[in-house]
């Protein structure tokens, strides 16, 4: 008996030994520095256009042929003829953006909201095939539309001239008008995982499906509603294509049309230096909201992409 616990305890103090060598040796990082040198390839590649265009708008000479990765000298003249130009509103631009971008978003994500809250919670006749309908129209490009969209909004002009071509307004209901699609399906699957027991529970004291909605389904589904509202912003306040072609006065252009204006013609060398502060003013909305709002991106992507 003493034989075998003197064994027992060797055994162990052995198998101690053997952990305590497997903790104290350090792991090797021969195997890994592939990784750091992918991820500093990655964070260079990333960065290299912010650094060349904050060089570019900090460059007195503001010039094409001028602009280097690190300047010699420093200078806030791109920044002051940016807000001085009056052939080139700047700032008229930043408001038409800002507008169209806060707007649109909020109009796309109150109306995909809405429209999930009905898929997921109510049952009707068609509501399999509106679904299906909705992703099958997210196949056609929207370049499709674009004609259509023009012919109609220039008769809207001759009888709403406010909501018409070449306005802020009219650009945002035709960004509205896309509304639907992705997003249902995105808030849907959010919207499902809120139990209906809830639901039953609101109904029983009388709470209509509208009061339902309104005072607690939005409030339990906050993380997806701001990471749709994220993604429309995203979008609408940097759009080109049908801001192009619906907003032709210089006052109401957004910044992706006035900044590209910049690239255009004979100037575009020596405007060089305000195109890059520009650009740089331009992208602090985005950033500001992304920082400010990254845990429900995380969540409302995770969570509705999964139901």
């Amino acid at each position: 008996m003493t034989s075998l616990t003197q064994t027992t305890a060797a055994t162990a103090a052995a198998t101690r030994t053997g952990e305590s060598t497997r903790r104290t040796v350090p792991r090797g990082s021969g195997g890994v520095w592939w990784r750091y040198a992918v991820v500093a390839l990655a964070l260079l590649f990333a960065l290299f256009p912010v650094v060349y265009l904050l060089s570019a708008s900090l460059n007195p000479a503001g010039s094409l042929q001028t602009a280097t990765l690190i300047p010699t000298s420093f200078s806030l003249n791109n920044f002051q003829t940016l807000f001085s130009d009056e052939s080139r509103p700047y700032v008229e631009w930043y408001k038409n953006a800002f507008v169209i971008g806060v707007v649109g978003a909020f109009g796309q994500t109150f109306i995909g909201a809405a429209a999930a809250y009905a898929f997921s919670r109510m049952r009707f006749v068609g509501r399999r095939a509106g679904l299906l309908t909705l992703l099958l129209l997210q196949l056609f490009p929207a370049l499709l539309t674009f004609t259509a969209l023009y012919l109609t909004f220039a008769a809207v002009s001759d009888i709403v001239p406010g909501v018409g071509l070449n306005t802020v307004w009219g650009l945002i209901l035709v960004y509205m008008g896309g509304a639907m699609g992705a997003n249902v399906w995105l808030l849907k699957g959010y919207f499902d995982t809120v139990p209906r027991e809830l639901d039953e529970a609101a109904k029983v004291d009388g709470a209509s499906h509208a009061r339902i909605f309104f005072t607690m389904t939005l409030r339990l589904v906050m993380p997806i509603l701001v990471t749709t509202f994220m993604i429309g912003f995203v979008g609408l306040y940097s759009e080109f294509l049908l801001a192009s072609i619906f907003l032709r006065d210089v006052d109401a252009q957004t910044l992706g049309v006035g900044l590209y204006s910049m690239t255009q013609g004979n100037e575009q060398s020596r405007l060089f230096g305000q195109f890059a502060a520009g650009s740089l003013l331009a992208s602090l909305p985005v950033v500001a909201l992304y920082l400010g709002a990254q845990k429900y991106l995380v969540g409302g992507l995770t969570q509705g992409s999964v139901k």
